[in-house]
């Protein structure tokens, strides 16, 4: 889906068949579990569902005709000696063409390997693109907190875990709790980011748009940026991989 985001409720559209749009929905969202490239778009298209209409089931379709064009597409973990913990948080600004609310994206990265991703409309209109950001920071910050727990059971302890964000504001909502007064009417529950920023649980840091991998579950991007992202992210196709090259010359 090329930006800008143009999937909205068309209450004017000619309406499909729901049972039929809701079994592609739900065998999307069963395959987004190994293909975060269709993340952002399924579940854009999967809040549709209640009226579905011919421009909805057109960009489902989409969808299916990208996952046919790239059968051997999927993500690649290779061998490494590194255990190294890292999130990427990312937020649409009233992103939503229904209700105006945000979208967050984040992922993370285990010895720089995909492992978790996710992409979800926020429950509240941020009156702020710093707002939404922070939204998501906190929601990528409970999932690292989550696999720090897990992790812990193999004896692999972590401190001062990154979270990269590209905006500014949100790092220092995040980082001062002077400025309680001007983000007091933010959901009390966002605001334990702070808590484990001073236990030093995790770090804020900053990182240009241009680098920021939870980009592709927020928004539609560009062709060149798109591609560029799922390689980033350790999706590769199966057939370019050497093992796979090598096995086929031996045989």
């Amino acid at each position: 889906m090329v930006p800008p985001n143009n999937l909205g409720p068309d209450l004017n559209g000619k309406s499909v068949n729901e049972t039929q749009y809701r079994g592609m929905i739900g065998s999307l969202m069963y395959l987004t579990a190994s293909r975060p490239d269709i993340q952002f778009l399924t579940c854009l298209c999967a809040r549709y569902q209640a009226n579905p209409k011919e421009s909805h089931l057109i960009a489902v379709k989409r969808i299916f005709r990208y996952l046919k064009g790239t059968p051997s597409l999927g993500l690649w973990y290779p061998k490494c000696l590194g255990f190294d913990l890292k999130g990427y948080s990312d937020s649409d600004y009233a992103g939503c063409n229904m209700d105006r609310k945000s979208t967050s994206g984040a992922c993370q990265l285990l010895g720089g390997k995909l492992v978790c991703w996710s992409a979800k409309k926020q429950q509240s209109v941020a009156m702020s693109s710093a707002k939404a950001e922070y939204v998501a920071a906190t929601g990528c910050c409970a999932n690292i907190l989550w696999m720090k727990s897990q992790l812990t059971d193999y004896d692999i302890i972590y401190e001062k875990v990154p979270i990269f964000c590209d905006n500014t504001s949100a790092i220092a909502i995040s980082n001062n709790p002077v400025l309680h007064s001007r983000t007091k009417h933010i959901d009390i529950r966002y605001h334990f980011i702070r808590d484990h920023i001073l236990k030093g649980d995790i770090e804020l840091h900053f990182i240009p748009t241009q680098y920021q991998l939870a980009d592709i579950f927020t928004k539609p991007l560009d062709e060149p940026t798109f591609k560029r992202l799922i390689v980033e992210l350790g999706m590769l196709n199966i057939d370019s991989k050497p093992e796979a090259s090598a096995l086929t010359k031996e045989n």
